[in-house]
């Protein structure tokens, strides 16, 4: 097989894996999302995510995140997908959707549910679509 750029990286959900300090500068200074988000805010919803990390075969730098909250049984929300800028354009973002799809999948989850505003062609090649009946679900926001 020829080494191609998509090969070039490992998904894992090992929580020892992660470099939490990357994933905290990636969001709070470039994710329009979480711009400004705290270390402290950001190491708390690592601990309470089942979380997804991109690694560089060889290397084992860390190229890209994604972090979902989930009752393992029910549930799940997506967020937080992140690539690094210099990793982009090889589907990484993809592999991270999918892996977490896949992990999903055999718990029996009902509802994986995600929010974007410029990535929704990455979700839609994972299986996601637009919500059937948008007028039954509501949100509460605390700020």
């Amino acid at each position: 097989m020829t080494e191609t750029p998509r090969h070039r990286y490992e998904i894992s959900s090992d929580p020892a894996r992660l470099d939490a300090g990357r994933v905290h500068n990636w969001l709070s200074t470039d994710a329009y999302w979480a711009k400004g988000r705290t270390r402290e805010h950001q190491d708390r919803a690592i601990a309470g995510s089942l979380n997804f990390g991109a690694y560089a075969l060889g290397s084992g730098e860390q190229a890209g995140y994604a972090r979902v909250v989930t009752d393992h049984a029910t549930f799940a929300w997506l967020c937080d997908v992140y690539v690094d800028p210099a990793a982009r354009g090889h589907g990484l973002g993809g592999r991270l959707v999918a892996a977490a799809r896949d992990h999903l999948a055999p718990t029996g989850v009902r509802r994986f549910l995600l929010a974007t505003a410029d990535a929704h062609g990455v979700y839609e090649r994972a299986g996601f679509r637009p919500l059937d009946h948008p007028d039954q679900w509501m949100c509460l926001r605390f700020a």
